[in-house]
């Protein structure tokens, strides 16, 4: 384990988590680290994003739907109104990755706030989720393989 795997892992995670917990177990990485790496560049993304989303979001829904009228009658807008921002931030972490998840939240209007909160948390229990998962896979095949 070195700087530069864990470097690679950072930024592994900030294009999507499922890349960077895989990765962290290839590179010999601590797996505690794996997890901490991955959630904490996911969640830089998704700041990013965030921050960002503003200007983008007036720019696509111009683009793409041209007023609010035709955006309310979007399937996108009514699965929106069912679960929200706790279920996109819980989701789609796993889903679709962080990224594009608070991009959607934006697009649909989301308090900033609240979607970091949301998607933040997603992250966290899907890292670490994911990375007791892979390690409990990693510790079956060992027995297997002996």
């Amino acid at each position: 384990m070195n700087l530069e795997s864990m470097i690679i892992v950072f930024c592994a995670g900030v294009v999507e988590l499922w890349l960077a917990i895989p990765l962290g177990f290839l590179m010999d990485i601590n797996p505690i680290i794996t997890a901490i790496l991955s959630a904490s560049s996911a969640i830089v993304a998704v700041l990013v994003v965030t921050l960002l989303g503003d200007n983008l979001r007036n720019r696509f829904l111009q683009w793409k739907y041209h007023d609010d009228k035709t955006l309310e009658k979007s399937r996108l807008y009514k699965v929106w109104n069912k679960y929200g921002v706790v279920g996109l931030g819980l989701t789609s972490p796993l889903l679709f990755g962080a990224p594009l998840g608070a991009a959607v939240g934006i697009a649909l209007g989301t308090e900033k706030e609240r979607l970091l909160l949301w998607m933040s948390v997603g992250i966290i229990l899907w890292s670490a989720g994911l990375t007791v998962a892979g390690v409990m896979g990693l510790l079956a095949f060992e027995s297997i393989v002996k």
